[in-house]
């Protein structure tokens, strides 16, 4: 898949293709946003047959876990080019840093999406139209896995202390959510 070509814009065919072939990217933080992305999806459908309040909510949580599912794999290419750098490069460490940072910064957001995907999942299938209560709940599913995948994609890249326990905390609290539901 050509690097500026958006995953978005893949069918799902290609998609899978993408995910499955043997390159570093799409991997498992596209797949977590887009596993969001869905989750959100099915929460903004199941709202609608509802009141319909939590719609807009949902419609933007998947705008916004889409677009990481591409800045997953820029951060990722980011972090293999500064690291291929020469080691007596002098700005190989300050390049290091920033893409570290962005390739734990991004699936700690996707993390962050994926649980409030899950809350807003879990109230309605709590309150919402009871004939959708089976799509709320496995939106709270496909969003506690992706936290859970992107807590995990965090920790693989040596985060400070505080935004692993973070990503942690979310992903525990969206798989307690999919515990209940």
């Amino acid at each position: 898949m050509p690097d500026e070509e958006s995953l978005l814009d893949l069918t799902v065919r290609e998609l899978l293709d993408a995910v499955a072939a043997r390159t570093s990217a799409p991997g498992g933080g596209g797949a977590a946003a887009l596993a969001a992305a869905l989750a959100a999806a099915l929460t903004g459908m199941a709202a609608r047959f509802g009141d319909g309040s939590a719609a807009q909510e949902a419609d933007a949580l998947r705008a916004r876990a889409a677009l990481l599912a591409d800045a997953d794999a820029a951060a990722y290419r980011a972090y293999l080019a500064a690291v291929r750098l020469p080691r007596d490069d002098p700005s190989r460490a300050d390049a290091v840093t920033v893409a570290r940072r962005d390739a734990v910064g991004v699936p700690a957001e996707i993390g962050q999406i994926a649980g409030a995907v899950a809350d807003l999942a879990a109230g309605i299938a709590r309150d919402g139209n009871p004939n959708l209560h089976g799509d709320a709940v496995a939106a709270i599913h496909l969003a506690a896995a992706a936290a859970a995948t992107a807590a995990e994609l965090v920790a693989a890249n040596d985060p400070p202390d505080d935004a692993l326990a973070s990503a942690r905390a979310v992903a525990d609290a969206a798989r307690a959510r999919a515990a209940q539901a």
